[in-house]
């Protein structure tokens, strides 16, 4: 009998959020290749963290720079083809930019969103999980984040 081999693939990425008027809005993408809408992302290159891949990862797809917020980390794993599973490390990451410029081969459109409508558009249950987890985190971190921004659990 023949064994079936799996192969797999890691990648990393973030959910980005930023402050507007007071209030979070996250990033979210819309991928060129089948046009689902997530969090920018992508494969893990030899010798790199976790946290590089996702920053370099960020910069190349969104042109921003992030700083990651330390003690999140979500892991989903999926298949995105027969005999392949693909685990996607996402983190917390914070922009103070606004001006978002596309990977034109790779990324479609963007939006950045607060969470229900994020919620709305994000393709793929796990991303919408990731999404809610992130927001549970961001509502209960140090009260310096608070200050700095109106944190919006009502728009699950």
């Amino acid at each position: 009998m023949k064994t079936l081999e799996m192969n797999s693939e890691k990648a990393c990425g973030a959910i980005i959020f930023r402050k507007e008027n007071g209030v979070l809005k996250f990033l979210v993408v819309q991928e060129k290749s089948g046009g689902h809408w997530g969090f920018p992302k992508g494969h893990v290159e030899q010798g790199e963290t976790e946290q590089e891949t996702a920053a370099r990862e960020i910069y190349e797809e969104t042109g921003l720079k992030v700083k990651f917020l330390d003690g999140f980390r979500s892991t989903v794993q999926y298949s995105p083809k027969p005999n392949t599973m693909k685990d996607v490390v996402y983190f917390l990451a914070d922009s103070p930019h606004t001006s978002v410029n596309c990977e034109e081969a790779e990324i479609e459109d963007f939006r950045w969103v607060g969470s229900g409508e994020a919620l709305e558009l994000l393709t793929f249950e796990n991303s919408k999980a990731v999404l809610q987890e992130a927001n549970q985190f961001l509502s209960k971190v140090a009260s310096p984040l608070r200050k700095r921004y109106r944190i919006d659990e009502g728009e699950h």
